[in-house]
């Protein structure tokens, strides 16, 4: 094993890179390209200077480890995370608002229409026409209670 680290070439790295880079594509989690990101590097720095396989290593495993740590700093504080709370839970979106009841509320479900859908509504019995306002969401069924007042 030595006897091969003491080889190893740039290509050798982006070959990794390469690999580790492929695994991405099937592997949850997005950890590996950052590891494939320290492979290509390294070979990019071996393309520069003659570098001891013991410094390669090293500096493939610093610089992965601190690609990893950078992504999951700035994906933890991306504006994009903000400006999409709801995603993927729509039904959160319309707690507080105002709609009609379509259909009554009759067994503890009934429909209403929010927005420019009509969702499946859980609460009190109601009849249809009525107004209510949404109180919360479980998945795709919004709770609603009557909307007292105007």
């Amino acid at each position: 094993m030595i006897q091969f680290a003491q080889q190893l070439a740039w290509w050798h790295w982006w070959i990794a890179a390469a690999v580790l880079a492929a695994f991405e594509t099937v592997l949850p989690g997005a950890v590996a390209i950052w590891f494939a990101a320290g492979a290509a590097i390294v070979g990019a720095l071996l393309l520069l200077f003659p570098l001891p396989w013991q410094l390669q290593l090293v500096l493939f495993g610093v610089l992965s480890i601190a690609a990893l740590f950078l992504w999951r700093r700035y994906w933890a504080g991306s504006a994009e995370s903000v400006e999409s709370p709801h995603l993927n839970r729509s039904g959160e979106q319309y707690v507080g608002q105002l709609c009609t009841l379509l259909e009554p509320i009759s067994g503890g479900y009934g429909r209403a229409r929010v927005g420019d859908s009509v969702w499946k509504v859980s609460g009190p019995e109601l009849p249809a026409g009525v107004r209510v306002r949404v109180t919360g969401a479980d998945g795709t069924v919004l709770t609603v209670e009557a909307a007292g007042g105007p």
